[in-house]
């Protein structure tokens, strides 16, 4: 007998042991699957939630900086008025 007439019937043999300790894949139950997909369902659900709230929140913020740059703008604007209206009056005398 040679070298890979042996080796061939172990190797066989450890591939059966192998086998059958496998865990064998198996499909879940129905049950199961269910509440798997609810779960998976449930979080993008409050995922979606939460970043709209964040959406939400952005916008407040979004809204309050406009709001402030109108008002910064608007001072500006006072300022510009207020020095030409101030040559003007120099202007006069």
């Amino acid at each position: 007998m040679t070298g890979e007439d042996t080796c061939t019937p172990v190797f066989i043999a450890a591939l059966h042991t192998i086998a059958k300790t496998w865990k064998q894949p198996k499909c879940p139950s129905t049950e199961q699957w269910i509440k798997k997909m609810w779960y998976i369902y449930t979080m993008e659900y409050y995922s979606a939630i939460k970043k709209e709230e964040i959406m939400a929140f952005s916008a407040t913020q979004m809204d309050l900086e406009i709001i402030m740059l109108s008002e910064v703008s608007q001072t500006d604007t006072n300022i510009i008025c207020y020095y030409l209206h101030v040559e003007s009056e120099k202007r006069i005398q």
